[in-house]
């Protein structure tokens, strides 16, 4: 028998994101995983670790990076997003494939991480669309 919750996600500004019906199982393996892929700020690039320091891109609820002041970013940092989002993507599919669960839900389970872990400074956009700094 496989247990399974419900729980709400909110954002950092406690906004709720999305509800979702989950295997403990399958939540463990998804913290786990995202924990081991997302764990620590040396999993982005320095490019984009300067760029969250400087509030030009940040995290998303939606799992993905986004740019919270384009006109800032050149075209080597887009790239390095893009290259970052679909890394992040792929990660997410798998995931999401071996959990029986959409790419959606392992996203927003990951953003929460992600977003929980932003520094002093450095923003995220919330449920809302709005960019907010830490």
């Amino acid at each position: 028998m496989i247990l399974s919750q419900t729980i709400q996600i909110f954002s950092r500004d406690g906004i709720g994101l999305m509800t979702i019906r989950y295997s403990i199982i399958a939540l463990i393996s998804l913290g786990l995983a995202g924990l081991f892929v997302f764990g620590g700020a040396d999993a982005a690039s320095p490019a984009i670790e300067r760029a969250k320091d400087q509030c030009i891109v940040g995290e998303q609820v939606d799992g993905y990076l986004g740019f919270a002041d384009p006109s800032r970013a050149d075209d080597a940092l887009r790239r390095e997003v893009r290259d970052t989002n679909q890394q992040r993507k792929s990660v997410y599919a798998d995931l999401a494939r071996r959990e029986g669960v959409t790419i959606e839900v392992t996203a927003a389970l990951a953003a929460e991480k992600l977003i929980a872990q932003s520094h002093a400074g450095e923003c995220y956009r919330n449920s809302a669309g709005r960019w907010v700094r830490v």
